[in-house]
């Protein structure tokens, strides 16, 4: 006999009470998952898929679970969220930005209130009471960022009232525009389970973003501002190979005498009257970095005045972050902005170190198998492909390499136009928004109707991504395409042969090509995809060096002309940046772990700065 829905609610309440009591909920996973199942029929109208029960049931058994585009890792999310409520902590969904943690939550919340659950959420402007009741709820959707900057909060607001500095505090939170009040208890619970939605791009591409919360600024890194100043004016005067030396593979720059001499002799504005020659010498440094590396709508944007990073991995907007050891600063400087103070950490956490602290961990991804290594090493998690509720029909077609990047663009044109009058919807992918935008003045002249898709029309995203299977349609994007929104196509388009991807670029990982490729041919959907590439890459220079990079660039090698044979060495370059990367990020983590234990071993919190 079918539940009543008072009967559903009483049975949920049933299995809150046994959990409390101790019951493991190993045991009551059959009977949770089953009501979760019902829940979401009867309020949403889905019901969980059979693998989706298999990707719950993973999730719960500490894993990161591969489920492809358009398998639902929404819904599939709901069974060990509820599971892990039962037992009355912490239980947070991390995912990767304010409209998605929003959306989810009120998507998902008649499923939770069919069992008697509250769900709270977590956005970048709220006040603190606001917080605190959304940690209060059963279950708390946000984004990563916001969690451990609440974190670091927590711990700010437990020492100064331990050491009875309120007023101090308010006056820091103040400088960093939050809203935390003297007096108030801290907001999160203890970490008891964080589920991490897109797992690959949390725990492993931002793996070491630090979240900084800054101290108050003192007169003389106010003074600062003008040396950034006169090293951005200056820049211009230093020349590689005669002013400075620059390593290609290690990203650093070392002056010559010639270019110390320079520095020292070119004129300074007053303020720098005191600023030691080590310090001018940094400043020149840090310019010519900044010069060389750090470009508008590649690595950053310009957005009211401020310069706000793009995320190297997702191709979206890291509000609220900043480079370190004054490169943020030097960018200001460059792009002639209002410079922020550089100042001095009050408290300090990386995404990775948060995420190690949960006793229950999990996360879902579309691409996560070729990390699964260092995904058990650092996480202590297992990772779980989930087949398709459908077979696949996505199809891969052949890769082209061209001579250089006017060549494949001049490809990638002809291949829209071609599929554009057949009436399939194309999405093209970049890996910046410079390339972006390149390829939409191009398809302007071809006159191709298109949308763009990047970090200066994020407001957009969902509208834009949710149209990119309409007949005839053309996207263009950067690798923010790949997350959190489905294409869904109509008949006549699946007829056609369901939507083309263009991959423009090998990205440094493989993780985020797949991403975009996942795009087309989901749950069953037929499509295709198609990589180009060409012997110019920076990919290459990333890998190689500049000089074993041009080799690959031949003076008599064609514009127009295809060399295909090559595309081998692409792959083994973008393989050799993947383990560096990781190389990285191990480094990273125990050096973290090494300062942990000695400010442990002197009795100190290690989230925060003791001069403070």
């Amino acid at each position: 006999m079918e539940l009543s829905d008072y009967d559903l609610k009483k049975e949920s309440l049933s299995l809150r009470y046994r959990a409390r009591s101790g019951e493991p909920l190993v045991k009551l996973l059959p009977e949770a998952y089953s009501l979760v199942r019902e829940a979401g029929r009867r309020t949403i109208g889905m019901r969980h898929f059979d693998v989706q029960l298999l990707g719950g049931t993973a999730v719960f058994h500490r894993s990161i679970v591969e489920m492809q585009t358009g398998e639902g890792k929404t819904l599939t999310a709901t069974l060990p969220m509820y599971l892990f409520a039962l037992v009355g902590r912490g239980v947070l969904l991390a995912t990767v930005n304010d409209y998605l943690a929003k959306r989810d939550a009120e998507w998902m919340t008649p499923i939770y209130r069919a069992l008697g659950m509250k769900v709270g959420v977590i956005q970048t402007q709220q006040p603190q009471g606001q917080r605190r009741d959304a940690y209060a709820a059963d279950i708390t959707y946000g984004t990563a960022k916001e969690f451990g900057f609440d974190f670091l909060r927590d711990r700010l607001l437990l020492r100064q009232i331990r050491d009875g500095q309120h007023d101090l505090l308010g006056a820091m939170l103040d400088n960093q525009n939050g809203t935390a009040i003297a007096n108030e208890d801290p907001v999160q619970r203890e970490p008891f389970f964080a589920l991490v939605d897109e797992a690959d791009s949390i725990l492993i591409d931002e793996a070491s973003t630090p979240l900084i919360i800054s101290a108050l600024p003192t007169e003389e890194q106010k003074m600062e501002v003008e040396c950034y100043k006169w090293a951005a004016d200056s820049v211009s005067e230093f020349i590689e190979d005669e002013d400075y030396e620059y390593d290609h593979t290690k990203k650093t720059i070392d002056l010559t005498k010639k270019g110390r001499m320079k520095a020292r002799n070119l004129p300074k504005p007053e303020a720098m009257d005191t600023t030691g020659l080590f310090d001018i010498y940094e400043f020149i440094k840090r310019a010519v970095k900044v010069d060389r590396e750090f470009f508008l709508d590649q690595q950053y944007v310009v957005r009211d005045g401020e310069i706000v990073i793009v995320d190297e991995f997702t191709g979206r907007l890291g509000e609220g972050r900043k480079w370190r050891e004054g490169i943020h600063q030097a960018v200001e400087a460059k792009q002639g902005v209002e410079i922020t103070v550089a100042t001095g950490q009050a408290a300090r956490v990386t995404v990775q170190d948060y995420f190690r602290r949960f006793e229950n961990l999990a996360g879902m991804t579309g691409t996560a198998s070729t990390s699964r290594g260092e995904l058990r090493k650092i996480y202590r998690t297992k990772v779980i492909p989930i087949p398709t509720n459908r077979p696949p029909q996505r199809k891969r077609l052949t890769t082209r390499v061209f001579a250089n990047e006017r060549s494949k663009w001049e490809a990638v044109v002809e291949e829209v136009c071609e599929l554009h009058a057949m009436g399939r919807p194309v999405l093209i992918g970049t890996r910046t928004i410079d390339k972006s935008e390149i390829l939409s003045q191009l398809l302007k002249e071809r006159g191709v109707e298109h949308e763009i898709l990047n970090a200066n029309h994020i407001e957009e995203e969902a509208a834009i991504v949710a149209k990119a299977g309409e007949a005839a349609r053309v996207t263009v994007s950067t690798n923010m395409a790949g997350r959190g929104t489905d294409i869904k196509l109509t008949e006549e388009i699946i007829a056609l042969g369901g939507l083309h991807v263009i991959c423009t670029e090998m990205h440094d990982s493989a993780r985020i090509d797949r991403q975009l490729i996942g795009r087309c041919g989901r749950q069953g959907d037929p499509g295709t995809y198609r990589q180009y590439l060409a012997l110019d890459d920076e990919l290459l220079e990333t890998a190689y060096g500049p000089k074993k990079a041009k080799k690959y660039q031949k003076p008599g090698y064609k514009s127009g002309k295809e060399y295909n044979r090559y595309q081998g060495r692409f792959k083994k370059a973008q393989n050799k940046v993947e383990r560096k990367r990781f190389r990285d990020r191990k480094t990273m983590m125990y050096y973290e772990k090494e300062r942990k234990k000695m400010q442990l071993a002197m009795g100190q919190d290690p989230y925060l700065d003791t001069t403070n």
